[in-house]
């Protein structure tokens, strides 16, 4: 009886693949997602808004980032950088000591994705950090209502845009008035009186979460997708994130369907030389559609909600 004996560098090479085609249903996913902040002009990015609001809602949320992205992620990262580390670029000019392959597009393409995967590295922990941590909508209930407020920057679409929206923005003078006519309310006694009370002082807390500094507002909406919209259109009014995020898009794009493209030959489905050909005119249209969506949204959320 012969045992059949799956190495372990086999196996996690496997997993690294599937990790990686699971991440590529949540890129598509998630450019369609942030894609309607920018397309449908006239929408005031109601369809993001629904879209992030529904996600937002669902049960055991953490569990399921967890699950469906944290654990993918980690595991497609660190074998990435494994093999990024210990793969030989070969697709440059050599001195005829080595042989030279830069004429093949393959060895073209598998530098390109060893790059992207260095580019996607930092580009993803610069994302996660910045839309998870740094300027995550902080949130509150007061009463029977819930709130959520972000921290952007003034202009002057943003007062017709809250109209639209239906959000408020306080600015540092609308803060501190409102502190100034908590601190002069006489003192009295009973139950209400101190329910109010204690009501005001949560909502300057709420107010003053995150500190004002230059021509910064705190925007405040009664749903996490409107507070979501306004810190993706406050992101992209910036041209040093719109460049940044410009070739965040194109690399993880490109990493993306590459990668779907050798994965494929990976598991034995396109291992003739004419069903990689066809499979490749498949996943360039794909990379172009997804990359598509990643620029309109970096380029067009602002110019959709500018006024």
């Amino acid at each position: 009886m012969t045992e059949s004996i799956i190495s372990k560098e086999f196996f996690w090479r496997r997993i690294h693949s599937l990790a990686g085609l699971w991440l590529i249903l949540f890129i598509i996913e998630h450019l369609l997602t942030n894609s309607q902040s920018a397309l449908f002009f006239g929408d005031d990015g109601h369809g993001f808004i629904d879209s992030v609001n529904w996600i937002h809602d669902l049960p055991y949320l953490p569990v399921i980032e967890l699950a469906v992205l944290g654990i993918p992620f980690l595991i497609h990262g660190l074998w990435g950088i494994k093999y990024a580390r210990e793969s030989r670029i070969n697709s440059t000019r050599t001195d005829g000591a080595q042989p030279d392959l830069s004429r093949y597009r393959n060895n073209r393409a598998f530098t390109w994705q060893r790059v992207t995967s260095w580019l996607l590295i930092v580009g993803v922990i610069g994302h996660v950090v910045q839309m998870r941590f740094m300027d995550y909508p902080s949130e509150s209930q007061l009463g029977s209502e819930q709130f959520y407020v972000v921290r952007i920057t003034d202009d002057s679409g943003l007062p017709t845009l809250a109209e639209r929206l239906d959000f408020k923005i306080y600015n540092s003078q609308d803060i501190a008035t409102y502190m100034k006519e908590i601190e002069r309310q006489p003192v009295q006694a009973g139950p209400l009186v101190e329910q109010k009370f204690h009501q005001q002082e949560q909502w300057l807390e709420f107010l003053t979460s995150k500190p004002l500094k230059g021509n910064q507002v705190m925007a405040v909406a009664k749903d996490f997708g409107t507070a979501s919209l306004l810190t993706v259109r406050d992101t992209f009014k910036m041209p040093l994130m719109i460049i940044l995020y410009t070739l965040f898009v194109i690399a993880a794009g490109y990493h993306a369907f590459n990668g779907l493209w050798t994965a494929f030959i990976t598991w034995g489905v396109n291992i003739t030389e004419k069903t990689q050909k066809r499979f490749k005119n498949v996943t360039n249209v794909l990379m172009l559609l997804v990359i598509f969506l990643g620029l309109a949204s970096v380029w067009l959320t602002y110019i959709n909600l500018r006024n």
